[in-house]
């Protein structure tokens, strides 16, 4: 089921909030939220100039392409596809035997074919070795685990325990524990409980 408690923009107009406060250092709040420094100032930035809507995610994509292959590349591409199939790789090695230059990776080459109606896209799912799954809604499925272990310079050792969304791949508990007991475990889900909700299911290596 989806997150009934927490979303992204609800989380990061709580971080704002709590910074604000200044009730938590600027870093152990930074930990807390999982965010680096440079990404919690940024946030407070945006806020601090355009309100609770500067906290929404932007578009990455350049309004312009300044890596394009040029022209001369691409109909290039096109023509060897035309005469002899060939995928990126075979293509990429033609094009520096011709001497062209520069000359795009295999994985460009192979946009644009792709780009141009030039791919059999059922071919190339089923040419595809793997496809990750991932479940469709956060807290569909948490996937719980130790992450090993390791000494302390008190002579002890901490095990690192992560929860992780398996929709978002956001750790929704990243905690050092001095023991791996039921109690520690329970302790650390309930805090995630209440923070994020409950889960629909919880998978864990050995239960």
């Amino acid at each position: 089921m989806p997150w009934n408690v927490k979303d992204t923009m609800s989380l990061r107009q709580e971080f704002v909030s709590l910074a604000a406060e200044r009730t938590v250092p600027f870093s152990e709040l930074c930990r807390r939220f999982n965010i680096s420094r440079q990404t919690g100032y940024k946030w407070l930035e945006r806020h601090a100039a355009q309100g609770p809507q500067g906290l929404a995610d932007r578009s990455g994509r350049p309004h312009e392409s300044p890596t394009r292959s040029p022209d001369a590349i691409v109909a290039s591409v096109l023509e060897l596809r035309r005469q002899h199939g060939w995928g990126g790789r075979k293509i990429q090695r033609r094009l520096l035997d011709l001497g062209h230059s520069p000359v795009p990776a295999p994985a460009t080459i192979t946009e644009i074919l792709r780009r141009h109606g030039m791919l059999d896209e059922r071919q190339r799912a089923q040419s595809q070795h793997w496809q990750r799954f991932e479940h469709e809604h956060p807290n569909s499925l948490w996937q719980m685990d130790f992450k090993g272990d390791f000494p302390t310079l008190e002579a002890g050792r901490c095990s690192a325990l992560t929860v992780l969304d398996d929709h978002s791949r956001f750790n929704v508990v990243l905690a050092a524990c001095a023991r791996t007991t039921t109690q520690v475990v329970q302790a650390e889900l309930e805090r995630a409980f209440r923070c994020y909700g409950l889960p629909s299911r919880i998978n864990t290596d050995k239960g």
